[in-house]
């Protein structure tokens, strides 16, 4: 791909001497999308300012927890991406500060109500859709029908076919049980989850676990942002990707800087370039097709075509809110999880 090239070159055209990476500082950043951004990130904005970023790679509800757990002395300075729900609630319960990007009116209107949702504690970074992943050669095989619904994912045939993520773990799973929920009505809703589980062969730890294994042929169904289907099929594998024709929710991929973050001064800096179209055209060039915040970012031709897909109106502020979304995992805990398959 030429701009993974071209995002490559800039990345290791210059290097800065030790004392001058002393000198800019480090910023110490959780980021919750793909392995392929995070370090093409991390190496692009250290050679491009001089500042050192120390990078762990975590699931957004491992994210969460973990600034929850360092609430008391924080060793984090930013969390980059992942569903936005879990930084609406690490914004409501004051793990994250206010901060008002010069950027903000250049974003998509979206993104800036992310922001203005949160207190400004937060922002949207990208977009993604939430639907199917399948395996073309195993339904194929399994004289399967492409799902093209919620409703399909009930059927017998594909029992023991399904993979989805645990929402205790996985901003994924939890933006799919609050699809439903805002889709169907919470008891419905939950009657849903219960059959479904009966097809589910497994609850991954990670929100792209699933479409990972649709790719390698280890299940031929997985719920998923569509956006992370492309990347697999440049890989040479048999996927595709659909949206539920009754409708779905889409994910708001947000970024927040810590509160009492040791490193603030270069966590903006961070923050800001973040939100720059040379640094949102990454996550193309590491082959994750999200639509981009910033409206001057050039759109990869992969990204999922909003205007084909019904989307629901989802509502962030409660869906994001702790309270909910605490209960709303209980429940699925205690009501689906515990049953038998």
């Amino acid at each position: 791909m030429k701009r993974w090239t071209l995002a490559l070159a800039a990345a290791t055209a210059c290097s800065f001497a030790p004392a001058v990476m002393a000198q800019n500082g480090q910023v110490n950043v959780i980021c919750s999308v793909q392995a392929d951004w995070c370090n093409l990130i991390q190496t692009v904005f250290t050679k491009s300012t001089g500042i050192k970023v120390n990078m762990s790679l975590k699931g957004s509800g491992e994210a969460l927890a973990q600034l929850i757990a360092e609430r008391a002395n924080p060793k984090t300075d930013v969390w980059f991406g992942g569903t936005g729900d879990p930084h609406l609630q690490a914004a409501e319960s004051d793990l994250t500060i206010e901060y008002k990007s010069a950027s903000l009116p250049q974003l998509h209107p979206w993104a800036q109500q992310q922001a203005q949702q949160s207190g400004f504690k937060t922002v949207g970074i990208y977009s993604g859709p939430l639907g199917f992943g399948y395996n073309t050669e195993l339904v194929a095989k399994k004289k399967l029908d492409v799902p093209k619904s919620w409703a399909d994912l009930l059927k017998p045939e594909y029992k023991g076919e399904i993979q989805v993520a645990n929402p205790a773990s996985s901003g994924t799973a939890y933006t799919m049980i609050a699809t439903l929920v805002q889709l169907m009505g919470e008891d419905k809703a939950f009657d849903y989850l219960k059959a479904l589980h009966r097809n589910v062969s497994t609850y991954t730890r990670s929100g792209t676990g699933p479409i990972k294994a649709v790719a390698r042929g280890e299940t031929a169904v997985s719920i998923s942002f569509v956006h992370d289907g492309p990347g697999e099929k440049q890989q040479g594998f048999p996927v595709a990707t659909i949206t539920p024709s009754e409708g779905t929710g889409a994910e708001i991929g947000s970024m927040s800087i810590v509160k009492g973050a040791r490193n603030l001064e270069q966590a903006k800096k961070f923050y800001e370039w973040a939100l720059t179209p040379g640094a949102q055209q990454f996550g193309a060039a590491a082959k994750q097709y999200q639509l981009p915040s910033n409206k001057a970012t050039v759109v990869d031709a992969n990204v999922p075509d909003f205007k084909k897909i019904k989307l629901i109106n989802y509502d962030y502020a409660k869906y994001g809110a702790s309270g909910e979304r605490k209960r709303l995992i209980a429940r699925w805990e205690k009501d689906v999880n515990s049953l038998p398959r």
